[in-house]
């Protein structure tokens, strides 16, 4: 065993890694390429990662691969990004069985084209006979639209006496979300030097620590999530309590 693996086997390694994976396109436009090729590698990427994230232990991951706000992007990339992810979430089955993977895709997906939908409900149908590491994919994803959608949700059940306001907390809140059952994550990595949530997991994310780095995701690798995790074990988290001397 390497003097690195045995650090890493010491590492307290978080539950949940939520990510939002920025750069692709500024990567590919550094290197003379169409913003589409930058897509292309950050996913075949994200796979790689994936793998290191079980070796190491991670629990659930979580991704930010397409917000609400994405389709304000030109035509041509927009229908790049759906051809992505027609071919990705295919994949993502043989990705399934190899790392015994449950997906769950997050966001308003009634959005897509119905083959995406498709694609999605068996994806998530197939996997959820395993259990080994949760990964979730935020499609179509807005942290205040998820909340929106969930207010409404809790709304209606109130008007049909499914709930009592006196009984709405926190708790019950985060059954109405999409990430209802998964624990909040424990840290959140952003890519290629963007300081900003960008309307990823407000709710979910009151406590999470924060870790920028200026790589940009597809050169994101093994050494860098070490070195993000290393930063993670050197916060105190005390959850607003005050540290015992």
């Amino acid at each position: 065993m390497t003097e690195q693996e045995k650090e890493t086997k010491s590492m307290n390694v978080p539950n949940h890694i939520a990510i939002i994976l920025d750069g692709n396109g500024r990567w590919a436009k550094a290197k003379g390429m169409p913003r589409s090729y930058g897509h292309v590698k950050g996913c075949a990427n994200l796979e790689t990662v994936c793998d290191y994230m079980k070796e190491l232990g991670v629990k659930y991951v979580t991704v930010y691969a397409f917000s609400t706000e994405n389709w304000k992007r030109s035509k041509e990339e927009v229908d790049g990004l759906m051809k992505l992810f027609r071919s990705y979430l295919k994949k993502c089955i043989k990705l399934a069985d190899k790392n015994k993977m449950r997906v769950r895709v997050i966001g308003e997906i009634s959005a897509f084209d119905q083959n995406i939908q498709d694609s999605i409900v068996h994806l998530e149908e197939y996997s959820q006979k395993y259990d080994e590491i949760y990964f979730q994919i935020a499609l179509n994803y807005g942290s205040r639209d998820e909340i929106v959608r969930g207010i409404r949700k809790l709304a209606q059940d109130a008007v049909d006496g499914k709930v009592k306001p006196e009984e709405i907390d926190e708790h019950v809140f985060d059954n109405y979300l999409d990430t209802a059952g998964i624990p909040d994550p424990d840290l959140m990595i952003r890519t290629s030097g963007e300081l900003r949530l960008s309307n990823f997991l407000l709710w979910q994310m009151a406590y999470t620590e924060f870790y920028f780095t200026d790589v940009a995701w597809p050169d994101f690798n093994k050494a860098e999530l070490v070195k993000a995790i290393e930063k993670y074990n050197q916060r105190d988290r005390r959850y607003g309590g005050v540290k015992e001397e």
